[in-house]
C-alpha cells in the first residue's frame, strides 16, 4: 500500500468518525433525552408520512371515480350513487311514503265522493215523457255513457278549490288549526259531505295520536309544537258534546223548570256545536308540516290520495279491472292535472276557496236518496 493510499484511507475515517454523535464523553441523563428527542422526531416523520399516503390514495380514488364516470358517460350508463348519497334515508321522505300510502287507515275506502251517485244519475234511459208521434219525429240519440275520466277532472277541480287552500294554510301556520277547521266547517253546504270529511279526519288525528307522534323525537320542535298544537285540539275535540257532570245535573233539577236562564242554559249547554269538527284539510296539512314534508309534497299527496280514492271507488263500482286503475294513476295526465291544480291554488287563500263544481255538491248530497249504494258518500 502506498502512502497516498493510506491518506485517503484516514481521511474516509476521519469524516465517518465526525458523522458519528459523541456520546462517549455524554452524560447518560443528556444521552437520555436525546434518544427521547430523536424517537419523537421519527415518529413525527412517520406521522407526516402516514398522512401523505393517506391524502394520495384519496387522491387516486377520486381520480379513479372522474375516470369511471367519464368511461360509463360515454358508453351510455348511469352511476348508481351509494345509499349514503341519496336522500332516501331522511325522516321527511319516510312520512311521505306513509301519508302517500293507500292502506292509510283514514276510511276512504267507504266513500265514492259521489262517483256512485254520479253513475246513478247519468244513466241510459229513455225520453218516456215524450209522446209516441214526438219520439217518432225526434231522432233517436242515446246520452254518452258515463265517463270516469271526465268525472275525475270535475272531482279533482273541486276538491282542490273547496279544501286545496285550507291545507296550504294550515301547513304555513299549524298554529291556525283550529280557526282554519272552524271556517271549513261552517263554509261546507253539502252534509254528505261534511261528514265524510270529518270522518276522515278525526281517523287522521287518531293515527296520529297512536302511531306518528311517537316517532318523533321528544326534544325536536315538531315534537314540542305538536304538543303545542295538536294535544289542545284533541282535547277540544274530546269535551265537545260531553254530557254535564253530576253536579251541574242536580243543581240544574234543583232549580224552578219553569225559570226561562235555566231553559235558557239547558239549550246552550253541552247540546252546543263543538268548538272543532276535526275535518282532513287542515290537519293533514298541519300534520304534514309536523312530521317535515315540504309544502309541495304536502299538496301533490293530498291531490294525489284523492285521486287514488276515485280510482279505488271505481274499479269497486265496476268501472274497470285493477290494470286500467294503475294505467289511470301512472298516466302523464293525472300528473299534469295534479301540477296544474297546485299552480292554480298555490297562492289562493282561504276567505277565497270556494265550490267552482256546483254540480258535485248536487251528485254528492243526493247520494242519501238512492235506492241502492254500496258507498257511505
Amino acid at each position: 500500500m502506498t502512502d497516498g493510499s493510506f491518506s485517503i484511507q484516514l481521511t474516509n475515517s476521519a469524516k465517518i468518525t465526525s458523522d458519528l454523535p459523541t456520546v462517549v464523553n455524554m452524560p447518560p441523563l443528556q444521552h437520555e433525552r436525546a434518544l427521547c428527542n430523536d424517537a419523537e422526531a421519527i415518529e413525527h416523520e412517520i406521522a407526516d408520512l402516514e398522512r401523505r399516503l393517506a391524502e394520495a390514495k384519496e387522491k387516486q380514488r377520486q381520480t379513479q371515480r372522474q375516470r369511471n364516470v367519464v368511461q360509463e358517460s360515454n358508453l351510455g350508463v348511469i352511476s348508481v350513487a351509494s345509499p349514503s348519497q341519496t336522500i332516501l334515508n331522511s325522516p321527511a321522505n319516510h312520512f311521505l311514503l306513509l301519508l302517500s300510502d293507500s292502506a292509510l287507515p283514514l276510511g276512504s275506502f267507504a266513500f265514492s265522493s259521489g262517483l256512485e251517485s254520479y253513475l246513478a244519475h247519468n244513466k241510459s234511459s229513455s225520453p218516456s215523457h215524450f209522446t209516441s208521434s214526438t219520439t217518432n219525429k225526434l231522432p233517436k240519440t242515446k246520452p254518452p255513457p258515463p265517463s270516469f275520466t271526465s268525472f275525475l277532472l270535475l272531482s279533482l277541480s273541486s276538491y282542490a278549490s273547496t279544501t286545496l287552500p285550507y291545507v296550504l294554510a294550515a301547513h304555513r301556520d299549524p298554529a291556525q288549526l283550529a280557526l282554519l277547521d272552524d271556517t271549513l266547517d261552517a263554509t261546507i253546504v253539502c252534509t254528505v259531505g261534511r261528514r265524510a270529511s270529518v270522518a276522515q279526519g278525526r281517523a287522521l288525528l287518531s293515527i296520529w295520536e297512536r302511531s306518528l307522534s311517537s316517532s318523533l323525537p321528544p326534544l325536536s320542535a315538531s315534537a314540542k309544537v305538536a304538543a303545542a298544537i295538536l294535544r289542545p285540539f284533541s282535547a277540544l275535540l274530546r269535551s265537545a258534546g260531553a254530557p254535564p257532570s253530576s253536579s251541574s245535573s242536580s243543581s240544574s233539577s234543583s232549580s224552578s223548570s219553569s225559570d226561562p236562564s235555566t231553559l235558557a242554559g239547558r239549550s246552550s249547554g253541552w247540546n252546543d256545536p263543538p268548538p272543532v269538527s276535526a275535518h282532513l284539510p287542515p290537519l293533514f296539512g298541519a300534520i304534514c308540516a309536523l312530521v317535515g314534508l315540504s309544502l309541495e309534497q304536502t299538496a301533490y299527496v293530498y291531490l294525489l290520495s284523492h285521486v287514488k280514492a276515485l280510482v279505488s271507488a271505481a274499479v269497486r263500482a265496476g268501472m274497470f279491472g285493477p290494470y286500467q286503475a294503475q294505467k289511470t294513476l301512472a298516466s302523464r295526465q293525472v300528473q299534469e292535472m295534479i301540477a296544474a291544480l297546485v299552480k292554480r291554488e298555490w297562492e289562493r287563500g282561504v276567505e277565497e276557496a270556494g265550490q267552482s263544481v256546483p254540480v258535485m255538491d248536487l251528485w254528492i248530497g243526493r247520494h242519501e236518496v238512492l235506492y241502492s249504494r254500496i258507498f257511505n258518500s
